[in-house]
């Protein structure tokens, strides 16, 4: 007994299976992402802070800029997605197959978006997406676009990844975090990034040059400008930092979610031509004034005069059972003593707290060096 099958058979029966399913109710549809994931407690909490501290550099006149690294594209003739004007019937003809292996290399935009001013600075790189990129972009955005734009800038307020480039810009550096698993609402996305896509949308990125010149041709109705650069540097990944490095930067974190939100401050710069240590400075400030709640934002005497009791009974334990029954490890009366006393380390606590002031700011306060 032989088997004929008609030739369209699996056609057929295809074409039955999916009338079925349409009269009971299926349509063919493709995946849909609206799922976030759980939500953290402080995430609008965490919108609230950022708007607070956007608000509050804005009506200083300090920069406020959103940053975050474009999705890496590769160069080459290369399709990419979108449509653009062109002669009916003459499409540009690109690479039937996109294997990597005959691109021309990389390009990772590093993009900064100043709010206030509604312009875009965009670091396109040719090495890796690491850390040391985003500084590298940060420290050159500074250097030359945001110095000229703020030259009486003290504060920088970065909403996204950032760090480090305190140091080198010379400001008060405050990185505040998106909270998890909103870092596609920061303002670069949909603000500078997504109008690059729309710009250079159905035209191949076929060099380096294109994608520089097709980011700094993108303008918005609401007056969006961007400038943008080619970084052919290296930008290692994998590099170690020691613990030593970390401690010595001079980072603050904010009352308020401190491993969101930080202050990194810059070095205190040494005096041209002189040896030893910095000598600290001599105006003292009167106290009274500096504990006022409006500076404060609470009584200072009130938790000086609770803390008291417990540190003097701390003080007057026996030294011995203040280091668990270890051994003294320096002489008797060596080390350092103290310039502040309890009331002015209380006083120097809530100020930093209240106000994230720099170490050299509250060194100039209480006429003590920022390192004490």
């Amino acid at each position: 007994m032989s088997w004929c099958f008609p030739e369209r058979w699996p056609c057929r029966l295809s074409a039955d299976r999916g009338q079925a399913a349409a009269e009971n109710g299926f349509s063919p549809q493709a995946n849909a992402k609206p799922l976030e994931g759980a939500q953290h407690p402080d995430r609008d909490a965490q919108f609230r802070y950022i708007n607070d501290q956007v608000k509050g550099h804005q009506a200083d006149g300090e920069p406020v800029v959103s940053v975050d690294t474009k999705k890496k594209e590769v160069v080459g003739e290369f399709k990419n997605a979108g449509r653009q004007w062109r002669p009916a019937g003459e499409p540009v003809r690109l690479d039937v197959h996109d294997f990597p292996g005959g691109a021309l290399g990389k390009a990772l935009p590093y993009g900064i978006y100043d709010l206030a001013a509604d312009t875009g600075w965009v670091n396109v790189g040719t090495d890796h997406d690491s850390a040391a990129f985003a500084v590298e972009s940060i420290s050159c955005w500074w250097g030359g676009q945001g110095r000229l734009d703020y030259p009486q800038a003290r504060r920088l307020l970065i909403t996204a990844d950032a760090g480090g480039s305190a140091a080198r810009t010379g400001l008060a550096v405050t990185v505040c975090h998106m909270p998890p698993g909103t870092s596609e609402w920061n303002r670069v996305e949909h603000r500078l990034f997504s109008a690059i896509t729309m710009n250079w949308r159905g035209r191949p990125l076929n060099s380096h040059e294109v994608v520089v010149q097709s980011i700094a041709a993108t303008t918005t109705r609401t007056g969006l400008t961007v400038h943008a650069e080619l970084d052919t540097g290296a930008c290692p990944t994998g590099v170690k930092v020691s613990d030593a490095e970390l401690n010595a930067v001079p980072v603050t974190g904010h009352a308020f979610h401190g491993e969101w939100n930080y202050t990194v401050h810059p070095h205190p710069a040494s005096p041209t031509g002189t040896t030893g240590p910095t000598p600290g400075p001599t105006a003292v400030f009167d106290r009274g004034a500096l504990s006022h709640p409006a500076l404060t934002g609470m009584t200072c005497t009130a938790l000086t005069e609770t803390l008291t009791a417990d540190w003097q009974t701390l003080q007057k334990q026996d030294p011995a059972a203040r280091r668990d029954g270890g051994e003294r490890r320096r002489a008797p009366g060596g080390g350092r003593k103290a310039k502040l006393d309890l009331a002015d380390r209380v006083l120097v606590t809530v100020l930093q707290q209240n106000l994230a002031l720099p170490p050299t700011a509250l060194a100039h306060l209480f006429a003590v060096t920022p390192t004490c």
